[in-house]
């Protein structure tokens, strides 16, 4: 009897075991919960308004999107709740909620939806609307510092670091806490290390990708100013835990193999090292990233397991 098999093409991520994208992406809300909580406990109602409006405009996008070109709806999976809460997360009290709406909005459409959906995006639908938002709202550039219940004006720590100003510098256990100026759910390091490790544990990415991140940072920062304290401060601000974590992992704009998410993370870590320390912008890991997500059809192709036997280029 002839046996007939069917086979199935679909776009990346592709599954071996009994996991799925809204398994996945649910995940990852959960390990989001723990920053979302610090930066309304930090910031506020403002926060907890910035994250309903990015995940509500994100929803509300991809459900209008979809009826216009007669997809199926696909909020199901989760994956426009993840975008919606991340960009969030990136962004700072100063930003309006309109700005914040039609930052959603543009990393669902225009960075997601035009290209195919979920796992046809090049980059990271987050950070591109963050760097969309940087280039177009000046909101975005300015932040607010939590002082007791009320929000005051004051200086970044990478500001105060790039201004090498190192007496305005919160304590380690102010940055550790989240008690200074920032996006408000890049502040609370302790929050973001809870979530790695539940993502960790529930074997969603490897711990120690993000952590080759981390670490590329630190070291070229204390290569450079021969100062541990100022590598310190510089991985514990500016986002870089949650760039690393959540958005330096994403699966669909990141490297299928290990060997080549390490090496994605570790360039990110060379570009933001090199916007930082030479030109003078405080800004790094959103520019990083997104340049990377550009790279990952090379770094695929450099890093690709040979056969054994097989030609010295993998092909």
């Amino acid at each position: 009897m002839e046996k007939k098999y069917n086979l199935l093409m679909v776009s990346s991520p592709h599954f071996h075991d009994k996991s799925s994208t809204a398994r996945i992406m649910l995940d990852v809300v959960i390990a989001l919960v723990p920053a979302c909580i610090a930066s309304v406990v930090i910031f506020g109602l403002k926060a907890l308004s910035l994250i309903c409006v990015c995940v509500l405009s994100a929803l509300v996008s991809e459900t209008l999107f979809n009826l216009v070109v007669r997809k199926k709806n696909t909020i199901t999976d989760l994956s426009a709740v993840v975008t919606g809460v991340l960009l969030a997360l990136n962004l700072g009290t100063d930003v309006s909620l309109v700005e914040a709406a039609l930052g959603s909005a543009f990393a669902i459409v225009f960075v997601k939806g035009i290209f195919g959906g979920l796992g046809k995006n090049f980059a990271n639908p987050a950070i591109t609307a963050r760097v969309f938002m940087l280039l177009c709202f000046s909101s975005v550039t300015t932040f607010t510092a939590p002082k007791a219940v009320e929000l005051v004006s004051s200086a970044t720590p990478l500001v105060s670091l790039s201004a090498g100003k190192m007496e305005e510098l919160p304590s380690l256990m102010s940055m550790l806490l989240g008690l200074h100026g920032g996006s408000v759910g890049e502040t609370c390091i302790i929050a973001l290390i809870l979530g790695w490790i539940y993502l960790s544990v529930r074997k969603v990415i490897k711990w120690y990708v993000p952590f080759a991140y981390i670490l590329t940072v630190f070291v070229l920062f204390l290569v450079a100013t021969m100062s541990p304290v100022v590598a310190l401060y510089e991985i514990l601000s500016g986002g870089l835990f949650l760039g690393a974590i959540f958005m330096a992992t994403d699966y669909a704009t990141t490297p299928i193999h290990v060997k080549g998410k390490v090496v994605f993370c570790i360039l990110c870590g060379i570009i933001t090292f090199i916007i930082r320390h030479f030109c003078g912008y405080p800004e790094g890991v959103s520019f990083s990233i997104l340049i990377c997500n550009l790279l990952v059809p090379y770094i695929e192709d450099a890093t690709r397991n040979i056969p054994l036997g097989g030609p010295a280029n993998g092909k």
